[in-house]
């Protein structure tokens, strides 16, 4: 197994894109590592978009994103949810600080854009948000997956293959 010792903060919130947690969540815990599930309330159960539930098994407050590899930001629209949150905000800002692996997929580009991080980034998202993100600053593309340093973005479902193929080669080159 690849990624043992790996610890990874995967966010939730009502509303994300039920594919776009799920399948990386599994793919990474396949790979071996720890992936915990974190929204604003412990053991709250939180549905995606297509009813699919999700329980936190952490709170945002209790986690200290020193002792993780990296953070999973989910699509759909808890994006727009989860950057209202200071504590959601600041996991993001240390992951980039310390160029720990950020990964990003379809709405979850609205995160990083409230956490100041993506000046001069090469990214891409869903098409919808891709104006917001060059106004942060990014380059977008317009390709399933790119990778810039430890910034994993990806535009939607279908491509969550190649997603999830450099999430494990980034956890496992850090």
């Amino acid at each position: 197994m690849t990624l043992r010792g790996k610890k990874v903060i995967a966010l939730v919130e009502e509303d994300f894109e039920d594919l776009e947690l799920w399948v990386p969540v599994m793919r990474l815990r396949e790979e071996g590592a720890t992936v915990v599930l974190t929204g604003k309330e412990q053991g709250k159960t939180y549905y995606g978009k297509h009813g699919v539930p999700v329980e936190a098994e952490a709170a945002f407050e209790e986690i200290n994103a020193e002792e993780f590899d990296g953070i999973l930001v989910p699509g759909g629209w808890a994006p727009d949810k989860l950057r209202r949150y200071d504590d959601v905000i600041h996991m993001v800002k240390h992951m980039e600080e310390n160029k720990k692996i950020i990964g990003q997929i379809c709405h979850a580009g609205w995160v990083l854009v409230s956490a100041d991080i993506l000046q001069g980034k090469q990214v891409t998202s869903t098409p919808g948000i891709k104006d917001d993100l060059k106004n942060a600053g990014a380059v977008w593309h317009d390709e399933e997956v790119i990778v810039d340093g430890h910034v994993i973005s990806s535009r939607r479902p279908p491509d969550i293959p190649a997603y999830c193929r450099e999430l494990v080669q980034a956890f496992a080159d850090s």
